[in-house]
């Protein structure tokens, strides 16, 4: 069951409230309202949407006690074409993961998220191994592997934390660095356990050297050294999958499942 979608625009939320507290109102108004009264139209519409706000919040803490798939989230660029030495790195490293039996997960775009469901492909038909792409509408850069669309970059996001077991993270641009920090916070912040995030490449490597230079400086700390540890950076595929291999392995002891 996939949660995601029903999650609200918080700005489209602030907008309608403007300042004003939830309602108290007794239990004895009125069973109708005329949508001339503007705002006690606009007190239920408050009120409604905050009662589904929190609907949604409690909703999203369930987690199945048992997960019947292993799911890899791949993260990369959009733009990245076929024939490139990355394309086909990522290419081959999905192939690995699939043969492995896990599926795989990207954004649903061109470029490596391609690469990536390409690469769970040439394995699914003797694995059983999925390939599924999360997308959001874009005017531009997305025109492939169309299975989950959001309107929002909010709402995709959740998605794919609420049904992914390990993340790599390709190189990539802008919205391949969203996606990295959301999920290195949630780590940091613990609302994830034992899932690992997985750099690839020397871009992302730079980027925890700039971070740990910058949030670990002395008298102004902004983060722990722990938090600095969260992402595993290797230099290629092969160690990418090797970390996979391994978590995947733990997982399917933890799930009661055979390798």
């Amino acid at each position: 069951m996939f949660l995601a979608p029903l999650v609200f625009n918080a700005a489209a939320l602030c907008y309608l409230i403007r300042g004003r507290p939830m309602s108290s109102t007794p239990s004895h108004t009125p069973t109708t309202v005329s949508l001339a009264d503007e705002e006690a139209v606009r007190r239920i519409l408050v009120d409604t949407l905050f009662g589904l706000w929190a609907t949604v919040n409690n909703l999203t803490r369930l987690r199945p006690s048992r997960h019947e798939r292993y799911r890899v989230t791949v993260f990369g660029s959009a733009r990245t074409e076929p024939g490139h030495w990355v394309y086909e790195e990522v290419k081959q490293m999905c192939s690995a993961l699939s043969a492995m039996n896990c599926d795989i997960i990207t954004g649903g775009g061109p470029g490596l998220m391609q690469a990536a469901n390409e690469g769970a492909r040439a394995a699914q038909a003797s694995q059983g191994a999925q390939s599924i792409g999360i997308r959001v509408h874009l005017p531009f850069e997305q025109n492939v592997n169309p299975f989950f669309e959001h309107a929002t970059f909010f709402t995709r996001l959740h998605h794919f934390v609420l049904i992914s077991d390990a993340y790599i993270v390709a190189p990539g641009g802008l919205g391949t660095l969203l996606e990295t920090m959301m999920i290195w916070q949630l780590l940091q912040a613990r609302h994830l356990h034992d899932t690992p995030l997985i750099f690839a490449g020397s871009m992302w490597r730079g980027l925890v050297e700039w971070a740990s230079a910058m949030m670990l400086r002395p008298g102004f700390e902004l983060a722990s050294p722990q938090d600095m540890q969260i992402p595993c950076c290797v230099d290629n595929a092969a160690e990418a999958v090797a970390i996979i291999r391994d978590h995947h392995a733990r997982w399917l002891t933890a799930q009661g499942k055979s390798s």
